[in-house]
Parts: structure tokens; sequence; C-alpha cells
């Protein structure tokens, strides 16, 4: 992504809602109870769906695709996820997936949701949902209007005769395994629906491939090999291991940084513009925050520092918005196998004042890396007047990254 896709994806949000598709009974998992409403540790699969989704502040609605008879399951999933009630909703399905989409997409437009917010729709067996996949669709789908994550395929494929004979292989290095959820710009996905059901159209199994149907270009965005879907008794157990499962290995990393003051009107602080009697001096938009935390993200996974992926001396990233490299440092961590639980920085300056601006630091480094506000610390010291940020020469920044594999 370029600095100025990522600039645009950056911009302020349009509005985030999710549609969660759990109108199915589950034939190939068999039981009295539908899957969506098994136990999952201390909660249904439904409820454990609603609660990753609903611990992402920026989505404000949550649509719930229901069967007609799973009114009371439902009601008790909700209670479960622990969702403010008014961030929640109900709407019956219909016999196919792609028709309850259709209904989850209609219940949205009735409550008047903006046709240019993103839409993610999901589904409720995949209850494994983590806020960096959440993050990656929404700013996925703003970026390009419609986007579904994908795993590698690590096996090879092969392709069968009618009898189950081995007939040839299939390339892997071009299949990928879909995942949910897929973002798409709402007012684009509405109307590829309105234009499948118009044209009869009613065999589509996921929503991309509707999309893409119509003419609609789906980017991929990596997906995450704990995003299962729960299909049979055994990957029930399985969700349930991963789930109770503590990481593997914890890893920190430290960062640090230093800007010295430069003629301005303001500074960038943690992706936040304040308005300063002076500027930071450096090639990017010299914001020792995003800096700090970017360094200490790739110092989980000893790849280098944020000078060795995007070197000052290349012109590319002059003025460039630091949150372009705070996202790859994040993407690098991911591909690494890693998550990242939280982090934590410490700012050093005399001014301008951070108490006033840290509800959103804390909110745009969560948007970047996928992460609540309750897991992003941002903390201001002065240093008593001493040394160059005591006299006012700089400001210095500190952060520590932690991250689980």
């Amino acid at each position: 992504m370029s600095a100025d896709s990522m600039s645009a994806a950056m911009s302020p949000p349009a509005a985030t809602a999710a549609i969660v598709v759990a109108a199915g009974r589950g034939a190939r998992f068999g039981g009295e109870i539908p899957k969506q409403y098994r136990l999952l540790g201390r909660r249904t699969v439904l409820a454990e769906t609603l609660a990753r989704l609903g611990a992402v502040p920026g989505i404000g609605r949550i649509v719930t695709v229901i069967h007609p008879d799973d009114a009371a399951r439902y009601a008790e999933a909700a209670r479960l996820s622990g969702v403010a009630p008014e961030r929640l909703a109900a709407t019956p399905g219909a016999a196919t997936r792609q028709a309850s989409v259709a209904a989850g997409l209609a219940a949205l437009a009735e409550a008047g949701f903006d046709a240019e917010g993103i839409v993610l729709i999901h589904d409720a067996a995949r209850p494994l949902l983590s806020e960096l996949v959440i993050l990656r669709a929404i700013l996925a789908a703003r970026d390009a209007g419609a986007a579904m994550p994908v795993l590698r395929v690590p096996d090879t494929l092969a392709v069968l005769d009618a009898g189950g004979a081995l007939a040839g292989h299939h390339d892997r290095g071009a299949a990928r395994l879909v995942q949910t959820p897929q973002a798409f710009r709402f007012g684009l996905i509405r109307a590829a629906h309105a234009r499948a059901a118009a044209g009869g159209r009613d065999d589509f199994t996921d929503d991309a491939g509707l999309a893409a149907a119509f003419g609609h270009p789906v980017v991929a965005f990596a997906g995450d090999p704990d995003l299962m879907k729960i299909t049979e008794e055994a990957d029930l157990a399985r969700a349930a291991r991963l789930l109770a499962r503590p990481a593997d290995e914890t890893r920190s990393g430290i960062g640090y940084d230093v800007h010295a003051f430069t003629a301005g009107d303001h500074v960038m602080l943690g992706g936040v513009r304040i308005a300063h009697g002076r500027a930071l001096s450096g090639h990017s938009d010299a914001d020792p925050v995003l800096h700090a935390l970017t360094d200490a993200l790739l110092g989980t996974i000893g790849d280098g520092d944020i000078g060795q992926h995007f070197p000052p001396s290349d012109p590319r990233w002059r003025g460039a918005d630091s949150r372009l490299f705070l996202a790859d440092a994040a993407r690098r961590v991911a591909e690494a196998g890693g998550q990242i639980v939280a982090v934590d920085c410490t700012i050093v300056c005399e001014a301008p004042k951070i108490g006033p601006h840290r509800a959103a630091m804390q909110a745009a480094i969560g948007a970047v890396l996928g992460l609540a506000a309750a897991r992003v610390g941002v903390k201001a010291t002065t240093s008593e007047r001493l040394g160059f940020t005591g006299r006012g020469e700089g400001i210095a920044a500190i952060a520590i990254a932690n991250v689980g594999f």
C-alpha cells in the first residue's frame, strides 16, 4: 500500500456496522441445538462472536440474522456477549445464506445506515475473531470498496474424477482459503445483492463472490489460521482449546525516538495533529510516538528498525504519515505469527499538554493496530527542566509492545 493510499485509509472513518449470519440449522454438525448456540467455554458460539465484534468501538451496530425459531436463544447469546443492547439488533433470516445476508442488509437500510459506510458480513460459526482481522477488514474496504480475508493453501490440491481417482492437480500458488468477515461499502454490496435477486441468482455461497460476479473488484487481506469455521463436533472442541490456550510465548520490544523542534504551527504525536508554537523536525511527519511504537513492534520479531525499512534518504517517505510505518510493522508481526496484545508509550516533553489528547491518541493507535483503547497506554512526563527536553529543544518518546506467539 502506498503512502497516499494509507493516508486515505486513515482518514476519519465512515460509519461501520456488522451483519452476523446465524440463521442456519447446521445439518453437518448435527444435534438438536444449532451449532451457533452450543457452548464454547463459558458462553455460546454466537455470544463469543458478538463479543468479539462488540469489543471494537467503531462498530456502531451489529445485526444478527437468526432463524425465526431462535429468538429466545439469540436473546440469551446477546446477554452473554456483554455488548450494549442498543448496539445489537436481530432480524429473521431465509432459506439460503445469500437471502439471509440480503435480509440483514435490508434491516440496516431500514435503520438509515449510510450507503458510504462499511458493513462487515461474518459467519456466526467463526467465533475466534481477532481485533486485528476486524480492523484489517475495515481499512481494506474503506480503501477498495470490497475485501475478504484469505489464507494461503499449504498443501497440494488434487482434482478427482467422478470415480474418486486422481485426475490432476490445481495450482495452489493462486489458490486461497476464504474466510469472513468480508467487508464492503454498504451501497456497493446492497446493489450487488439486488442485481443477483433481479437476475434470479441465488447460488452464491459468500458475498465476495457475489460482488465479483457483478463487476466489483474484491481485494484480499491476511486472514487468521485460528479464525476457523465450526462445521463438525471436532471443530467445536478445537475452538474450545484455542480459546483456552494461553500464548505459547510472549515477547516484548522497546522503542525510543526523539525529534528536535523547528519552525511550524503543530506537532504530530500518536497520530494526532496538535496545535503548537513549533513543529518537530523530521523526514516524515516526525511523530516520535509512532516511530517509537514501530521500533518496539519490530523488536519483537528481530526485524531491524524503522530506518531500515523506511530510510530517511528515500524521497518517498518525505512528509509521510507515520501511521504507514506503524501499520507496516503490525503487518510484519502478523506475518511472523504474532498477535499484538498491548502497547504502551511515554511522551517526554515540557509542552504541549498531552492529557487533553490522550483519548484521541489511543483511538488513532488502536485503529492501526486493531486494539481497544484499554490496550493502548499513552502517558506523559516532563524532565523537570533537565536535558534537551527540559530546555524545550525537542520531544522524546519511549514505547513497549507485548506480542503473543
